[in-house]
């Protein structure tokens, strides 16, 4: 069962978990102790989330529950033309279960519905750029370290 809720304040140890869940393969290069590393992920966490608050207003903040388990988070940001996917994130437990898919499939479909855009920013080293590619997310253009991809709604097969 995948479901979502609201980001709580009492969420931001989990939070910052996911975050570092995503920067885990980059810290592994250093020869940082755990506490250096906490505080770079909780410092790295807190700009994220004041940029996200800065550029996306009205942005919506959700926790990714799969079988009553708290398993990722999910922010994204609706305009008139789009919906930002501004991140997905899944715990590495719970991925491969199909999470991700179920979520983007059910973006997919309200952007069908609603008749806009769906659009990322993706590492460009990413694993996950063959998935949203598979999803039917084109590439349009390079900021020189993330890809913008969108996906029309036009021929939305879900």
């Amino acid at each position: 069962m995948i479901s979502l809720r609201p980001v709580e304040e009492k969420d931001t140890i989990f939070i910052e978990t996911v975050y570092r869940s995503t920067r885990e393969a980059e810290l592994s290069l250093t020869n940082w102790t755990e506490q250096q590393k906490q505080a770079f992920i909780i410092m790295q966490s807190m700009a994220q989330l004041a940029d996200y608050k800065k550029n996306c207003p009205g942005a919506v903040y959700q926790i990714i529950v799969y079988d009553k388990k708290d398993a990722g988070r999910l922010y994204t940001w609706e305009t008139v033309s789009e919906i930002r996917i501004m991140d997905i994130s899944v715990l590495p437990r719970f991925q491969k279960k199909g999470i991700g898919t179920h979520l983007m499939k059910e973006l997919i479909k309200k952007s069908g519905k609603r008749n806009k855009k769906l659009s990322l920013h993706v590492e460009q080293n990413n694993p996950a750029l063959k998935w949203y590619e598979r999803l039917g997310f084109v590439y349009i253009k390079n900021n020189g370290r993330h890809h913008y991809m969108e996906r029309m709604p036009a021929g939305n097969a879900f």
